[in-house]
């Protein structure tokens, strides 16, 4: 039986880390040593293995579902020669109702909309949920029944982030999307105001 030295917990921990595709909890990464480290030991080694990655172009990083290796920022745009990416364009309405549900979650749809001021079309909503961005986590207990949203994991793992305390205050957030008085609103995908779920 191999004696668990730090050394190996390190080389472990990073093995199982370079070969996943999605973030791992500790919980999950304990389960490697059959839980025989505390998820304070593991968190140590983590931390280790952070260190020792920091010269380097890909850095060890905590999101919401776990830990997880990925490229560095100031190393991307080259990798991105070899195997350039299609960044989804998202239209205004989209991130729009995406910030609403982010800060004021669990949302309906009419709640959206009463925050907005316009109908929010069905395709917008499906295509938060088919990102990943946004589930279905319930229904509001009035006549209807009215589903009701939220963010996801997957949504605080893309934006790098632990949990939603971690979301920009959201004054900051308000400047970024008002449109300077001298210049014309965003060009949207698509017109918002009209409700195609029918």
């Amino acid at each position: 039986m191999t004696v668990l030295t730090p050394a190996i917990t390190v080389r472990v921990l990073e093995a199982a880390l370079l070969t996943t595709q999605e973030p791992l909890p500790v919980t999950e990464l304990r389960k490697l040593f059959d839980n025989q480290l505390s998820t304070a030991e593991i968190t140590r080694q983590l931390e280790a293995l952070k260190v020792k990655w920091r010269d380097s172009g890909i850095e060890l990083v905590a999101v919401s579902s776990g830990w997880r290796f990925q490229t560095k920022a100031e190393v991307q745009s080259f990798l991105e020669r070899l195997t350039p990416r299609k960044v989804p364009r998202y239209s205004r309405a989209i991130l729009e109702t995406l910030a609403i549900i982010a800060y004021h979650q669990p949302v309906t749809r009419g709640d959206i909309e009463e925050i907005r001021g316009v109908s929010v079309s069905g395709s917008i909503l499906k295509a938060l949920l088919s990102r990943g961005w946004i589930d279905e986590v319930g229904h509001r207990n009035v006549p209807g029944k009215p589903a009701l949203f939220a963010t996801t994991p997957r949504f605080l793992d893309d934006l790098n982030l632990r949990s939603l305390q971690e979301l920009p205050p959201l004054d900051e957030m308000k400047a970024l999307v008002e449109p300077d008085s001298k210049q014309s609103a965003l060009p949207l995908d698509e017109p918002d105001n009209v409700d195609r779920s029918a």
